[in-house]
């Protein structure tokens, strides 16, 4: 069973925002709105893709993710680091010398994430043969909150197999408890490239708990590998390092790197928009004859993850030219068939309703109908002057008693007109949307 409270890895920092609806544009979900000259967000709509994140001219929105200093509360501190952090570094800063600095600055053992992929990979194959077509890959947390927020019809499709991260953490956690490690000495720590991932450990779908005890943000990390790396800070910590790894595991991240190994036919897309259009004519039947899909909401998948340093096309770069020169599999991946067969598939993912009118499904109808007489009274531009992302938004916002009919500029500028409303009333309705600040400026 899904939970039915969702973890936020977003949140907007009140006293830093200017309401300029840069964010509310990008929304894919429109889970933001502006009110009091403020952005909001509707946290049950959020998928945490962080498009808001990537246009915010003045960082208003802040990543929650884990305090870097609670590693230090663990005996044991493993990092799972994705292929595309070491992508991040110019060639001349050689691996061993990141694997010692991380060392350094407090981990006791370093893991690839996707050492798992091998097995992984074994399992996708086997799902795809017996599953709903297309398969959808569940390795992009932000396509799969996608897919239950705006396209709940779809939510079977996505595959109930748990992504790389997790497989290698339950690996990781099940080898310390057989070396006789407590449970409580041990942290698991994930370096991530994307918000989303953040999110998703906290509040995984699938009735799924993960291992992971804390996610660090790989912007925030990287710079402090970097200052430390020009800083020549001296070495004195000894960290071990698991170096198996596999030329399939070091592009799973990268765009097509896991549709090129699934039998059938399969198709790789990335970008949200991109995501977004293909959903659309899936679930409009406009596509059928594939197997898998493997849908990425950034662009170049983890290469252009939006805590990423790095150019995306940089980074993929680098990434294939390190996966040119490892083998084509590793030799753990017996161990992990052992260890990790039994978690790797996990429960239904249940659909989260995008667009809630009322619990009583009579009510619900009729306001469905509102907004449907209310959308044709609007002009249909979406210009977000109402503070909402779109017409059908607003239209959706009035039934729920959300906003009033007024915050439509044109049809205030209607009523103006026929003398309903005075030039006081809409100067107030407008401040209420977007502060007074904004319309007290001398010119």
């Amino acid at each position: 069973m899904s939970q039915l409270t969702y973890h936020r890895a977003l949140e907007i920092l009140e006293n830093v925002c200017i309401g300029c609806s840069h964010c509310m544009k990008v929304c894919p979900t429109e889970a933001l709105r502006v009110s009091g000259g403020k952005a909001h967000i509707h946290v049950e709509w959020c998928i945490d893709c962080g498009e808001c994140y990537r246009v915010c001219p003045t960082r208003a929105i802040r990543v929650m993710d884990d305090d870097f200093k609670q590693i230090f509360e663990y005996k044991h501190r493993v990092l799972l680091v994705p292929s595309v952090f070491f992508a991040q570094f110019n060639d001349n800063i050689s691996r061993d010398k990141i694997y010692s600095i991380i060392g350094e600055l407090g981990f006791t053992e370093i893991c690839a994430v996707e050492q798992s992929v091998d097995t992984l990979l074994l399992e996708e194959n086997e799902y795809v043969k017996n599953s709903v077509k297309p398969a959808i890959s569940s390795f992009c947390p932000a396509v799969i909150r996608l897919i239950q927020v705006r396209f709940p019809s779809l939510v079977d499709h996505i595959m109930r197999l748990i992504p790389p991260i997790e497989i290698t953490a339950q690996y990781y956690k099940r080898k310390f408890a057989a070396d006789g490690i407590p449970e409580n000495d041990l942290g698991i720590f994930y370096l991530t490239p994307c918000i989303g991932k953040i999110a998703s450990v906290k509040s995984p779908v699938g009735g799924y708990k993960s291992p992971i005890t804390g996610v660090i943000n790989m912007d925030f990390f990287y710079n402090k590998v970097f200052l430390a790396y020009k800083q020549h800070i001296p070495i004195t910590n000894n960290v071990v390092v698991s170096k198996e790894l596999s030329s399939k595991g070091i592009m799973f991240p990268v765009t097509g790197g896991e549709s090129v190994h699934i039998e059938g036919r399969t198709l790789a897309i990335d970008g949200m928009n991109n995501v977004i259009d293909f959903l659309e004519m899936l679930e409009n039947e406009e596509v059928d004859g594939f197997d898998f899909l493997e849908l990425r909401a950034c662009d170049q998948s983890c290469a252009g993850g939006i805590l990423c340093h790095r150019n995306r096309f940089l980074t993929a770069e680098n990434m294939r030219k390190f996966a040119a020169t490892m083998p084509d599999t590793h030799t753990l991946v017996p161990e992990y068939l052992s260890h990790c067969s039994a978690v790797i598939h996990m429960d239904e993912i249940e659909p989260r309703s995008m667009i809630k009118y009322d619990r009583d499904i009579d009510i619900a109808l009729k306001k469905m109908e509102g907004a449907k007489k209310l959308r044709m009274l609007f002009p249909g531009i979406d210009c977000g002057a109402c503070g909402a992302p779109s017409c059908e938004a607003l239209a959706e916002d009035i039934v729920k008693d959300q906003a009033e009919i007024n915050a439509c500029i044109f049809l205030r500028t209607l009523f103006e007109k026929r003398g309903e409303i005075t030039l006081e009333e809409a100067v107030k309705i407008m401040e209420k949307i977007w502060g007074k600040d904004r319309f007290s400026k001398e010119i």
